[in-house]
């Protein structure tokens, strides 16, 4: 069974969601560094078609979440797990992995928004999600199944 990977933030969960749910004075302390507020992971909704596209991929896949948490918010590293408990946990319990350095996973395919972290690296198929080729998960959906 090929293997697939799914990053989190801009993929899985809408990062935007997380901080209209913040309030003004701390947007304003966490100007420029919004994803170090403590506790801002767990407040995000999931990217429409997500969770749905999620359950048809481990029907035909090894799927795994890879995801980077903030160096300097300890929280979203709790954060993250406390998401995909609330979400998916039906489908991918302990199938979290944290890491900064995604390029050093094997597998077949990586849906990730950025080439940050290694997934310019990753040694399988780089798949952009919100590129012009894969703008939603309709289209991501259509190639992998």
């Amino acid at each position: 069974m090929k293997r697939v990977y799914l990053d989190m933030d801009n993929v899985l969960v809408d990062f935007a969601s997380g901080i209209a749910k913040i309030d003004e004075a701390t947007r304003r302390e966490y100007a420029d560094r919004l994803e170090e507020v403590p506790g801002i992971f767990a407040l995000m909704d999931p990217i429409p078609g997500a969770i749905n596209a999620v359950h048809a991929l481990v029907e035909e896949y090894d799927v795994y979440i890879l995801s980077t948490a903030p160096w300097k918010n300890p929280s979203a590293w709790a954060d993250k797990v406390t998401w995909v408990t609330k979400y998916l946990d039906d489908v991918l319990h302990k199938r979290l992995i944290l890491s900064h350095h995604k390029d050093l996973l094997k597998g077949d395919y990586l849906i990730d928004d950025r080439s940050k972290n290694g997934a310019e690296r990753f040694e399988g198929e780089w798949i952009q999600f919100g590129s012009e080729q894969f703008p939603d998960w309709e289209s991501v959906l259509d190639y992998l199944i």
